[in-house]
């Protein structure tokens, strides 16, 4: 259904003349006749009975009225909303692993105060958050890797640089000393099991790469979510593991620092390429833009 001619019969029945119609559309009366005699072929019903020289719309045609005053708001609505000029409206569903949602979500719903944007949230590891953003179930994922095993990102996302944290050894309190290169720190716990993520394989692939260099393969024994529990796990002795710098350290942990080469996460903003300009994406992508740093220095 054409809407311009639905905008011509919503005014016919608000103004009552095709002569009125035409002067306040800008067209001639034979125009608007003829495109009101169009979308009656359209909709297969008959919208208009003559009134002696005159006509007036049937009861369908006023019915059809009454849907094109809905039906031609909504579709201002979706003008308005995919205008990259107009005031930001909508929302956006935002997947992402848990630091990113306390670190950069959290802190961004004070600033979208005011606005019509609001975003609906739920926590996912990265690949499951690539799966949903591929599937359009959510619109952008937060997702990280670490630079020693960087993730290759599928060209039909748009991927956007956000934060990047430093990450140490979390060892049982009392271990030998720190201070070494980060091959000769991970070669002192060859010989002990290690945890890794449960739900992302990320940081096993960095154990595994240092490790590698240490000249050894690492016992995965243990594999948790949660990085208070990698603590708890560490603190009763059952295990080494990454933790990120700068989280407290609980009674029983030690962190040592990984230096030379750092061990660093990055976070990234992605979204579906070519999605990016959808106003209310735009500005919650651009404000975490401008959140980027590096956290543990």
């Amino acid at each position: 259904m054409e809407t311009r001619r639905l905008e011509l019969l919503v005014a016919l029945a608000r103004l009552g003349s095709m002569h009125e119609v035409a002067d306040e559309m800008g067209v001639t009366t034979s125009t608007v006749s003829q495109q009101i005699a169009a979308l009656a072929r359209e909709t297969g019903t008959a919208l208009l009975e003559p009134v002696g020289r005159r006509v007036r719309l049937t009861p369908a045609g006023r019915r059809l009225a009454d849907h094109g005053v809905t039906i031609l708001a909504a579709v201002e609505a979706a003008r308005s909303d995919l205008d990259p000029e107009a005031e930001p409206a909508g929302t956006v569903r935002v997947s992402g692993f848990a630091t990113a949602i306390r670190r950069s979500l959290l802190p961004l719903l004070a600033s979208l105060e005011g606005t019509q944007v609001r975003m609906l949230i739920a926590e996912h590891e990265p690949g499951e958050a690539l799966d949903l953003l591929a599937e359009d179930a959510i619109d952008l994922a937060l997702v990280y890797d670490y630079a020693l095993a960087p993730r290759i990102f599928e060209d039909r996302f748009e991927v956007v640089p956000l934060w990047t944290t430093r990450w140490g050894l979390g060892v049982p309190a009392g271990s030998a000393a720190g201070g070494l290169a980060t091959v000769a720190t991970v070669d002192r716990y060859r010989d002990h099991d290690w945890i890794v993520n449960s739900r992302n394989d990320a940081d096993e692939k960095v154990v595994a790469a240092l490790a590698a260099h240490a000249g050894f393969t690492p016992r995965i024994a243990h594999r948790a979510d949660s990085l208070d529990l990698v603590q708890d796990l560490v603190a009763a002795g059952l295990g080494v593991g990454l933790l990120a710098e700068g989280v407290p350290e609980r009674a029983g942990v030690r962190l040592l620092p990984l230096r030379g080469p750092d061990v660093l996460l990055r976070a990234f903003a992605v979204v579906v390429r070519g999605r990016a300009a959808w106003a209310p994406l735009a500005l919650v992508v651009g404000r975490l833009s401008r959140t980027g740093n590096v956290i543990g220095q």
